[in-house]
C-alpha cells in the first residue's frame, strides 16, 4: 500500500497533505512511539489519537464558522449536533492537548479529553481509549505525534476525500501487516472488501454485515454510493461485533467517515446474540471467520436460520452463510468471504446444505480469488455471490456464473499479493455482463452453468470445474507437428548432455580425478 513520497514542508489542506503521503508520515512517526507495547495494544492508542484529533477538527471548523455568523451561537451544543458534529468540551479540544505535547503530563491531558469527550456524548461512551498515561508509552515520542497532528488540519475540504479517514483505514492495514494471524478478527484487505462492494453493488438501501470488524465494508460501501454520485444518506448501516475492542475500533473508523451506523448497543456474539434478529436487508457483506470449530454449533441444532440443513458443530462456514441469506429481503443480495473448502466439502452434511443452496436458486456467481490476498493466511478464499431477486430475471435465472480469478493480483511484497483496479473491474465487469445477458464466456476466467450442469457435478462448485482452461496465445500449431518438433528438440538437448558429460570427464582426469 504505497504512498508518494513528499517534502518535509507541513502542509495545512487535505489535498496538499494527500500528495505527501501523510498516512505513512503517521504511520512512522507513531510507530517510533511503540517501544514495548503489543501491537494489539498499541493500534489502540494510535487510532484513539487519530479520532480525538479528527472529532476536535470538526468541532474547531463548525465553531470557526458559527464565530463569524456573530450570532453568539458558538458555545450552543445544538448547532453541532445538528450537524452531526461530536459535542467537545473545552479542556478537551485539541488546542489543550497540543499545549501539553512536550509536559509528562500529555498522556493524562489525552485520557482526561477522551473521558470528557465520552461524558459529553452518549454514542461513545465506553468507546475511546483511556491508555495514553501508562508509563511505557515514551511521553516525548507522544508530544512528537502530537505535533505532527496538530500541524495537519483533519476535515474534508469540498469532494475530497476526509486525511483522517485515509490515515486510519492505512494505520489499519500497517496493524494488520504487524499482527499477521490475528489480523483478520479486525481487517479484511481493502482490495477484496471493493471487489465485492463493486460486485454487490448497495447503490441505495439498508446493508448488513454480521461480522463486521473494523467496519471496512461499511466504508467501502459508502465510497462507492459517492463515487457513483449519490450519498451516503442513500444506505442505512447495521452490523454486529463479537470482539469488545474491535466493536469499539469500527464505531470510530465509522464515526470519523460520518457514517451512521446501528452496531447494536454492544459487543455479541452474532449466533448467540443476534441483535438484528427480526431485521431484513437489501445487501448483506461479511468475511466471517474461515472454518471456525468453536462455534457452539452444538447449542443451536433447532435454529430457525437453518433452512437448508443444519451446519456442522465442527465448522460454521454454512452457519454465517444461513445467518446472512436469513436476513436477506425478498430482493436481497449478499457477498461474502470463505475458504474454499465450502465449494466441495461433503463432510458432515455440508454437501447436503451446498446443493440445497443452489437447487433454491438463488446463488448468482462464484469467485476463486488467489492466494496471499491475506496478512493472516495464505491460503486462496472465494467469494458466494447470493441474490434472491435472481430467479425473476429470465438473464440469470437457473443460471451460475463461475470466474475463475486465481491469476490475478499483484505481489506487492513477498507475502502479499493486491487486486489492482483493472483486476476488480474484470471480476465486476463479468457480473455486469452476466446481469445483461451479454457476457462472453472466457475459457480460464468465466462461464455459465446450468443448475443441471452444476448437479451433474455433485454440487461442487469450485470454479475451474466449469470455466476450463484457457487456451495458449497463438497456439494454432497443428499436433502432429508440435510433437514431431518437440521431439527434435528433445533429442538434441540428449546429445548435448551426453556432450557435456565426456567434456566434464576429461576435465576431471586432466586433474587426476579420472572416473
Amino acid at each position: 500500500m504505497g504512498r508518494p513520497k513528499g517534502s518535509k514542508n507541513k502542509q495545512t489542506t487535505a489535498t496538499n497533505t494527500q500528495e505527501i503521503g501523510f498516512e505513512e508520515k503517521i504511520w512512522q512517526a507513531a510507530d517510533r512511539m511503540r517501544g514495548h507495547i503489543d501491537p494489539s495494544e498499541y493500534k489502540n492508542v494510535v487510532l484513539g489519537l487519530i479520532f480525538l484529533k479528527y472529532i476536535s477538527d470538526r468541532f474547531e471548523q463548525r465553531h470557526a464558522e458559527l464565530v463569524a455568523e456573530g450570532e453568539g451561537f458558538e458555545e450552543d451544543r445544538d448547532e453541532y449536533e445538528a450537524d452531526g458534529i461530536f459535542w467537545v468540551p473545552r479542556d478537551a479540544r485539541w488546542e489543550a492537548v497540543a499545549s501539553a505535547a512536550h509536559t509528562p503530563e500529555v498522556g493524562k491531558v489525552i485520557d482526561n479529553a477522551m473521558r470528557q469527550i465520552e461524558a459529553e456524548n452518549d454514542s461513545l461512551k465506553g468507546i475511546l481509549p483511556k491508555n495514553f498515561a501508562r508509563q511505557e508509552l515514551d511521553k516525548r515520542m507522544l508530544g512528537d505525534v502530537v505535533d505532527l497532528f496538530t500541524n495537519v488540519r483533519m476535515t474534508s475540504e469540498g469532494n475530497t476525500q476526509d486525511v483522517l479517514g485515509r490515515t486510519y483505514e492505512y494505520c489499519l492495514a500497517k496493524f494488520a501487516e504487524q499482527e499477521g494471524k490475528n489480523a483478520g478478527e479486525f481487517y479484511t484487505p481493502t482490495c477484496i472488501v471493493r471487489t465485492l462492494v463493486e460486485i454487490i453493488q448497495p447503490y441505495h438501501g439498508r446493508v448488513y454485515d454480521p461480522c463486521c470488524g473494523s467496519g471496512g465494508m461499511f466504508v467501502q460501501s459508502a465510497q462507492f454510493v459517492e463515487h457513483h454520485s449519490g450519498s451516503i444518506r442513500d444506505i442505512s448501516v447495521f452490523g454486529q461485533e463479537s470482539n469488545p475492542t474491535t466493536w469499539k475500533m469500527a464505531k470510530m473508523n465509522l464515526a470519523i467517515r460520518g457514517i451512521e451506523a446501528d452496531l447494536g448497543p454492544h459487543n455479541a456474539d452474532t449466533f448467540f446474540e443476534d441483535l438484528h434478529q427480526d431485521k431484513r436487508f437489501d445487501f448483506v457483506l461479511a468475511n466471517p471467520p474461515f472454518n471456525d470449530s468453536d462455534w457452539g454449533g452444538d447449542r443451536l441444532r433447532d435454529d430457525p436460520r437453518w433452512d437448508y440443513g443444519v451446519p456442522p458443530a465442527g465448522n460454521a462456514n454454512f452457519a454465517w452463510m444461513q445467518h446472512m441469506i436469513h436476513h436477506l429481503n425478498d430482493h436481497g443480495r449478499m457477498g461474502m468471504v470463505l475458504a474454499n473448502g465450502s465449494l466441495s466439502s461433503q463432510q458432515s452434511g455440508e454437501g447436503d446444505i451446498r446443493a440445497n443452496i443452489v437447487k433454491d436458486d438463488i446463488v448468482e456467481g462464484i469467485v476463486a480469488l488467489p492466494d496471499k490476498l491475506f496478512y493472516s493466511t495464505g491460503i486462496p478464499v472465494c467469494l458466494w455471490i447470493i441474490d434472491k431477486g435472481k430467479m425473476g430475471r429470465a438473464e440469470e435465472a437457473g443460471k451460475v456464473l463461475f470466474v475463475d480469478a486465481r491469476e490475478l493480483g499483484t505481489m506487492v511484497t513477498r507475502k502479499l499479493r493486491e487486486l489492482k483496479d483493472d483486476d476488480i473491474s474484470k471480476i465486476a465487469g463479468a457480473f455486469d455482463d452476466f446481469r445483461k445477458g451479454v457476457l462472453e464466456p472466457e475459457k480460464g476466467f468465466c462461464a455459465v452453468a446450468t443448475l443441471g450442469e452444476i448437479e451433474k457435478q455433485d454440487y461442487i462448485l469450485t470454479p475451474g470445474r466449469y470455466v476450463g482452461i484457457a487456451d495458449e496465445d497463438g497456439d494454432d500449431e497443428p499436433f502432429d507437428e508440435k510433437m514431431k518438433r518437440l521431439t527434435s528438440e528433445l533429442s538434441k538437448c540428449f546429445e548435448e548432455s551426453v556432450r557435456l558429460q565426456e567434456e566434464i570427464k576429461k576435465n576431471l582426469e586432466a586433474i587426476g580425478y579420472g572416473m
